[in-house]
């Protein structure tokens, strides 16, 4: 039978024992004196809450995190706060309902985020979350059907390193970040040359540039704290690149064409992504990544790669057929309505689990397949048989 030993006594280790302890950081939390309940009373009511985060979070896991702190101040009511304030809809789509206020978020409150970005991408954090930027890996893209392919657009969102996230972020702090976007940029506009509009200019509609207006939602959740103070955008000359300041995160780049040439979308983000984080490591600011969850920014939703590729897609008799949903689901793709009647806006539902060529591939490959199945519809014929397999 085995027996627990005593623990060994060291007389060194119990006279430099107080010496030590002093020595150790701080407890961040210990810094605050917030006057609340105990977790049982502080525990929020999700009855009518349907959101990924409502759906997870139990009253143990909530206490688990409810005494932790990260060493910018974020607590776990913080992180949560979202989905408190917009609850969603039991019949609407499904959000994260949570934000991280910092990178270190993640890593303190891991056993709440894991599960969310488990539950919410369908993808079991175990491997480490490859990139790959080489788009001549990327097969097709060029040649959709004109007919039915509109238009498109990649985005990519990224976080900065030694910097809170929107929703906890300081003014200081977030000036500094758009001071950091101009040393940046000013390298970039070498080769591709650009100006800098600041959110009162775009309030007068400026070509190129879409007015942003921050939503209810953004503004209960902190994200629009003091707007439009340091935000800002820069435009390339020849408005193929689009890159947003302190809005929805640190940094969002956008490429839109007007036809449907996905391919040429993709290299764009691509080289300038790449060219742009070059700028900021040599800034002695990197972005932010972490071996499991890939590219690190405020919504879980959005970790991973942080890429969103989306095709404009005239259909007709698609949406109305009863197997679409199912489509969309072993495709891994999101399908939205657009403001011109038979257009949709169809892109990946995910971020996390392929590399940035794989998950522009799947909604390459997805949107052919769609494009395929309407014009089946249109001539009359079944489409059963061209239903695919769980991606």
């Amino acid at each position: 039978m085995w027996k627990i030993k005593p623990p060994v006594e060291f007389p060194q280790e119990a006279k430099y024992r107080p010496v030590l302890e002093s020595l150790a950081p701080t407890d961040p939390m210990s810094l605050f004196h917030l006057k609340r309940g105990s977790p049982e009373e502080e525990f929020p009511d999700l009855r009518r809450n349907y959101t990924c985060m409502g759906r997870l979070l139990t009253p143990k896991m909530y206490a688990r995190q409810f005494h932790r702190c990260t060493q910018s101040g974020v607590i776990f009511d913080d992180v949560i706060r979202p989905g408190l304030e917009e609850p969603g809809e039991i019949s609407g789509p499904m959000t994260v309902g949570c934000v991280a206020g910092d990178a270190e978020s993640y890593i303190l409150f891991c056993d709440f985020f894991d599960r969310i970005i488990e539950a919410y991408h369908e993808h079991k954090i175990s491997k480490s979350q490859e990139s790959d930027f080489n788009y001549d890996n990327l097969k097709g893209g060029d040649d959709f059907d004109c007919a039915y392919a509109l238009s498109c657009e990649v985005s990519v969102v990224r976080g900065v390193e030694d910097s809170c996230f929107p929703t906890h972020c300081s003014r200081a702090e977030r000036r500094q970040l758009l001071s950091l976007a101009k040393k940046a940029v000013l390298k970039l506009s070498e080769e591709l040359p650009g100006r800098w509009y600041c959110m009162e200019e775009l309030g007068q509609n400026q070509e190129g540039v879409t007015v942003w207006t921050p939503s209810i939602s953004q503004m209960r959740t902190g994200t629009a704290r003091d707007w439009p103070d340091a935000r800002a955008a820069w435009l390339s000359e020849d408005k193929s690149v689009l890159l947003w300041v302190n809005v929805e995160d640190h940094l969002k780049l956008v490429t839109s064409r007007d036809d449907a040439n996905l391919a040429e979308a993709f290299k764009c983000i691509c080289v300038n992504l790449l060219k742009l984080e070059t700028q900021y490591q040599r800034l002695r600011h990197s972005f932010v990544w972490k071996q499991l969850l890939g590219w690190v920014v405020s919504s879980p939703a959005d970790v991973g790669t942080g890429l969103r590729v989306s095709v404009n897609v005239r259909l007709q008799l698609l949406p109305q057929h009863h197997r679409l949903p199912d489509v969309l689901r072993r495709l891994r793709l999101h399908m939205a309505n657009t403001e011109t009647p038979g257009e949709y806006r169809v892109c990946n539902a995910h971020t996390i689990g392929l590399t940035e060529v794989g998950l522009t591939q799947l909604v390459v490959d997805g949107v052919k397949l769609l494009i395929v199945m309407e014009k089946k519809l249109e001539a009359d014929e079944n489409i059963d048989h061209l239903v695919p397999a769980q991606k």
